[in-house]
C-alpha cells in the first residue's frame, strides 16, 4: 500500500479505530487482505500502539480520580539530555503522560492521576522533586475536560434563549 493511502488508513483507524479492514478498505480502495496485512505491518512497526476508547469519566458516578498537569523544570544531563529523567518519570504507575516542551518555562509537562489531590501533591513532594535533574515544579489540577483528543466532551444543548432584536 502506498504511503498516502497508508496514511488515509491511519487517520480513519484515529477517528473510528473499531471501524472494520472491510469498511476500510472500500473507504481508500484497497482490498480487505491488504488493509488487514498493511494493518498488522503498522502494528508489528509500532506506528499503530493501541487502540484505547475515550471515556468521559465525569459522567461515571463513582469515579474518584483527580487529574493534574505539573510543569517541570529540569536540568539536562550530559549526552543524555531530558531523556534520562523522562525516562525515570515514565516508570511511575501514577503518570499517564510525559512530553517534552519548548517556548516554555519549563521543560517537561507531565499528566498524572491520583485518588485525591493530597495524595497528587504526596507524588509531587516524595516522588518527583526528589529526582536529581528536577529543579521545580508546578501543580495545575483539572477541573473540568471540555475536549480530549479531538472530541468535545460536553452535550451542546440548543440555545433556548429568546431572539432580542432592536
Amino acid at each position: 500500500m502506498d504511503r498516502l493511502k497508508q496514511r488515509e488508513l491511519l487517520h480513519l483507524l484515529e477517528e473510528d479505530s473499531r471501524m472494520s479492514s472491510e469498511q476500510i478498505g472500500k473507504m481508500i480502495g484497497e482490498p480487505t487482505e491488504v488493509v488487514e496485512q498493511t494493518i498488522a505491518t503498522l502494528e508489528a512497526e509500532k506506528v499503530i500502539v493501541k487502540y484505547p476508547a475515550l471515556v468521559n469519566w465525569e459522567r461515571v458516578d463513582d469515579h474518584p480520580y483527580v487529574n493534574a498537569m505539573i510543569d517541570v523544570k529540569v536540568t539536562p544531563k550530559r549526552d543524555v539530555g531530558f531523556d534520562e529523567v523522562a525516562e525515570r518519570i515514565c516508570r511511575f504507575p501514577e503518570v499517564k503522560a510525559v512530553y517534552l516542551m519548548s517556548g516554555a518555562s519549563y521543560d517537561l509537562s507531565i499528566i498524572l492521576e491520583g485518588k485525591t489531590m493530597k495524595e497528587v501533591a504526596t507524588f509531587v513532594s516524595q516522588k518527583l522533586s526528589t529526582l536529581d535533574s528536577v529543579v521545580s515544579t508546578a501543580t495545575h489540577f483539572i477541573l473540568k475536560r471540555y475536549k480530549h483528543d479531538g472530541i468535545e466532551l460536553e452535550d451542546r444543548d440548543e440555545d433556548h434563549r429568546m431572539v432580542v432584536t432592536p
